[in-house]
């Protein structure tokens, strides 16, 4: 059961907040491997944040192209299965137009969850 307010991603988000603001700093000071390993810590929890935002949506488009794509209702995880045994068999392949704009798509929501500044 999530909770009102804060939600997930915004205690995530005042979390990372908090250590590259705060924390980092001083360890940059007192001790550089140890701030390196909070910086990569930071950027995990503003992953998790970016997850716990915008990954519904992406994981609901997602599903509905595959709907769209392979002709029934299912699971996201069903589906994808679906389609990775139809490109497994060569049932589809890069010829697909329609695969294409379903597999830019989805590594695009991937891309903005995961490193937002890429593109």
């Amino acid at each position: 059961m999530s909770q009102d307010r804060p939600t997930a991603a915004e205690l995530l988000a005042a979390i990372a907040d908090f250590l590259r603001e705060e924390a980092t700093p001083v360890l940059d000071k007192a001790d550089p491997r140890l701030a390196f390993q909070m910086r990569v810590a930071v950027n995990s929890l503003a992953i998790l944040e970016r997850e716990a935002r915008l990954g519904p949506a992406a994981d609901a488009r997602e599903t509905a192209r595959l709907a769209r794509l392979l002709g029934h209702d299912g699971t996201l995880a069903d589906l994808n299965r679906e389609l990775a045994r139809q490109l497994r068999e060569g049932t589809r392949d890069e010829r697909d137009a329609a695969l294409m704009e379903h597999l830019e798509a989805t590594v695009a929501d991937k891309i903005a969850i995961a490193n937002p500044k890429w593109r």
